[in-house]
């Protein structure tokens, strides 16, 4: 792809190291910011500078945060004994969406996939067992999709708390196999985290 002008290039090169953005689309849409009032590039510009600057993770549950502790530990209305384990923040997102859930959370930061170069010590699996030996967690509720990196992660961590006698349970696959938890609707999402079933069986069926 031929550029009249290098900025045009370093923008779009920058732009289509996103995920799912192509040279083209990535073109395509700094041709488009380029058409916008200057204010509104700027505006732009200065959002993500801010964010990368000023974000915090919850020193809690490692959800991203404006503060130290995120609102949803911080709210005194959510119960402590239940944490659920998702992926990353846009899970959390999810399930709040649906309304049935109103306990407190744990972001992995990802999960296990060697293919990835993802180990369990990349992820805040850690942080989990530490707090599961604080002894105030009487449910883990496995939220990760239901794909072999998830259930490979589930398991793992599965492993690491079986000396504790806490319960732990995972999500009813009303999630299909191999489905992302983001894109599950709020519905089918709602009744899985309500329908929640003992992890043990799991693996029986599996």
């Amino acid at each position: 792809m031929d550029f009249s002008s290098k900025l045009l290039e370093n923008a779009v090169n920058e732009m289509s190291q996103l995920p799912g953005i192509g040279k083209r689309t990535a073109l395509r849409l700094i041709l488009h910011l380029l058409k916008q009032p200057k204010h509104q590039a700027l505006a732009l510009s200065e959002s993500i500078k801010e964010l990368r600057e000023e974000i915090n993770f919850c020193a809690n549950c490692h959800n991203i945060s404006d503060v130290a502790l995120c609102e949803i530990c911080a709210n005194p209305n959510r119960t402590n004994s239940t944490v659920c384990v998702v992926e990353d923040i846009r899970d959390v997102m999810a399930i709040e969406n649906t309304s049935q859930y109103r306990g407190q959370y744990h972001v992995l930061g990802g999960k296990i996939s060697p293919m990835d170069g993802i180990g369990p010590s990349e992820l805040t699996i850690e942080s989990l067992v530490t707090k599961v030996k604080q002894g105030e967690i009487q449910e883990l509720i496995f939220a990760l999709s239901s794909t072999l990196e998830g259930d490979t992660t589930n398991f793992y961590i599965y492993k690491k708390l079986e000396e504790f006698t806490i319960t732990i349970t995972t999500i009813a696959r009303g999630i299909s196999v191999g489905d992302e938890l983001e894109y599950a609707d709020e519905v089918t999402l709602g009744r899985s985290i309500l329908h929640r079933i003992p992890f043990e069986n799991s693996l029986k069926n599996n």
